[in-house]
C-alpha cells in the first residue's frame, strides 16, 4: 500500500504542478548541469557522424524552468513543426469548436426528382471534405427528392475535395461522389467503412463542372438547399497533426490570411520575438520556413494553456506516443509523450511534451540537419529515453496529457447530423416560381 501511495502522490504532483507553471515563453538562463551534459553527449554523437553542431537546434524546459539548449533561440528549418504555429493561429482565430460551412443551392425548381437547373456548391474553406462527407451529402440530396440535375455542378468559393484543391478537379470528385454509379474503387472502399446500412447516393448531374470566381463571374440567383458543417476544428487539427497533412495545413493558413498572418498571430500568442518565427507557408514545406526551438516550445505550451479552459488537452490535437499512428509509427518515443514530427530531405524534427516523475512535464524540441533521417530519428528517441530514465517515469498517463475526446475521428466522418436541410423540394419549387 505504501508503494501505491507514493505512485498516487507522484501522479497527483505531476497533474498539480503541470499547468501552474506552463510558460508563455522562457528566456535563456543557466542550464541544468546534468541535462546539459546529456545534451552535450547527444551533440557529440552527431558530430562524430560529421554533422555540424551549430545546425542542430535543441530546447528543453520544465514548466518555467530552463533546462538545456543548443541554438535554442536561432530560427532553423522547422519542417512540419510549422503546423504547431498553424494550429495555434487557427485556435486563436476560430476556436476549437469552429466548423467550416459548405452551402448547396439550386438555380431552378425540383420537379418529380429532377432539379431543373444547376446545383451550386459554395465552398467555405473546409479542408476535410472527403469521400465519406460527400457521400453523406449526396444522400441528403436524395432525401430532398433530388435524383437528377439537368444543369451543371457549379463551384464557387474555397472548395477542396479529397485534398484536391484545384476547383475543377475538386468539383469532378464531388460530382462522382454524388452518384454511386460513377464511383471509383476508392470511393466504394470508403463507403464500406461507413456505418452499416449507409445508403449509396444517386444524384446524376447531366452537365459538367463549372467554376465561378467571386468578383469576376456573375453568380446566378440561387435557392439554398443544404448547409453542410465540417468536423470541429479540434478534430481537423488532430488528423492534420497525426498524418502531417500539408493540404489541410495550407488550407487553414490560406483561410487565416497567409503565412505572414500565421507567424504574427503565433508569435504574439506565445510571447516570443516575431523574428523567431519566419514562415513562407502553413505546412512547413521548404527550408525557408524557420522557427527557433524556443518558439516551438512556447507555442506548444500556449496551445495547452488555451485548451485547458475548454475541456481539451494537447492530446486532443497532437498524436500520443504508443496510442496514435501516423508519422510516429515505429518510433521509440517514450510512452504517453504528446508530439509533432517534421521531415524534409535534410531535416528531421521532433517536438512536444513528455511526463516525468521528478521534473513534471518536460517540453522539448529537436531540429536536426542531416540526410540520414532514420539515424536522426533514432537518436532523438534515444535522447528522450535517456532523459526520462534520469527523471523517472509515471505509471499512469496524467490527465493533462490525456485526450478528453476519445471517439476515433474516422468514425465521425459522414455523420448525417452535420447536413442541415434549409428548404424542402416543395419550397424550392414555390420559390422558383416567384
Amino acid at each position: 500500500m505504501a508503494g501505491l501511495s507514493r505512485v498516487n502522490t507522484s501522479l497527483k504532483a505531476v497533474n498539480a504542478i503541470a499547468w501552474n507553471d506552463v510558460p508563455w515563453s522562457v528566456l535563456p538562463g543557466e542550464p541544468d548541469a546534468t541535462t546539459q551534459a546529456t545534451l552535450q553527449q547527444y551533440l557529440e554523437g552527431l558530430s562524430r557522424k560529421g554533422l555540424i553542431a551549430s545546425s542542430q537546434g535543441v530546447w528543453l524546459q520544465s514548466g518555467a524552468q530552463f533546462l538545456a539548449s543548443n541554438q535554442g533561440t536561432t530560427p532553423l528549418p522547422a519542417a512540419s513543426l510549422t503546423k504547431v504555429a498553424t494550429s495555434l493561429a487557427s485556435l486563436e482565430t476560430w476556436g476549437a469548436d469552429h466548423q467550416f460551412e459548405t452551402l448547396i443551392s439550386t438555380t431552378g425548381p425540383i420537379q418529380k426528382g429532377v432539379l431543373q437547373g444547376d446545383l451550386v456548391i459554395q465552398g467555405g474553406g473546409d479542408p476535410l471534405l472527403v469521400w465519406e462527407e460527400a457521400i453523406a451529402l449526396g444522400n441528403a440530396l436524395n432525401r430532398l427528392g433530388i435524383a437528377k440535375v439537368t444543369g451543371n455542378l457549379v463551384i464557387t468559393g474555397s472548395l477542396a475535395m479529397n485534398f484536391e484543391t484545384k476547383p475543377e478537379k475538386a468539383g469532378a470528385l464531388l460530382k462522382q461522389a454524388f452518384n454511386a454509379n460513377t464511383w471509383s474503387g476508392e470511393a466504394a472502399y470508403q463507403h464500406q467503412k461507413m456505418p452499416t446500412g449507409t445508403p449509396r447516393p444517386y444524384v446524376a448531374i447531366a452537365g459538367g463542372v463549372q467554376v465561378l470566381h467571386y468578383g469576376v463571374d456573375l453568380l446566378p440567383k440561387q435557392i439554398l438547399l443544404l448547409r453542410h458543417r465540417s468536423l470541429a476544428l479540434s478534430h481537423i487539427l488532430k488528423l492534420m497533426n497525426i498524418y502531417s497533412n500539408n493540404v489541410i495545413a495550407e488550407s487553414l493558413a490560406n483561410s487565416l490570411g497567409g503565412a505572414g498572418v500565421v507567424a504574427q498571430q503565433a508569435a504574439i500568442a506565445a510571447g516570443v520575438p516575431q523574428d523567431e518565427i519566419r514562415l513562407q507557408n502553413g505546412s512547413g514545406l521548404g527550408t525557408e520556413n524557420q522557427i527557433s526551438p524556443r518558439a516551438i516550445c512556447a507555442m506548444f505550451a500556449t496551445i495547452q494553456r488555451y485548451l485547458q479552459f475548454r475541456n481539451l488537452t494537447v492530446a486532443d490535437l497532437f498524436p500520443i506516443a504508443g496510442v496514435d499512428g501516423g508519422t510516429i509509427d515505429y518510433r521509440k518515443i517514450p510512452q504517453d509523450a504528446v508530439v509533432k514530427t517534421g521531415t524534409l530531405n535534410d531535416v528531421s524534427a521532433l517536438a512536444g511534451v513528455v511526463p516525468t516523475r521528478d521534473r513534471g512535464f518536460v517540453w522539448f524540441v529537436m531540429i536536426n540537419r542531416g540526410t540520414d533521417l532514420d539515424d536522426l530519428r533514432d537518436r532523438q528517441d534515444k535522447l528522450l529515453q535517456t532523459l526520462v530514465k534520469q527523471w523517472g517515469t509515471v505509471s499512469t498517463r496524467p490527465l493533462p496529457l490525456s485526450p478528453n475526446d476519445t471517439q476515433p475521428i474516422a468514425t465521425l466522418l459522414g455523420a448525417t447530423d452535420r447536413n442541415e436541410v434549409v428548404r424542402s423540394a416543395l419550397d424550392v419549387s414555390i420559390d422558383s416560381s416567384n
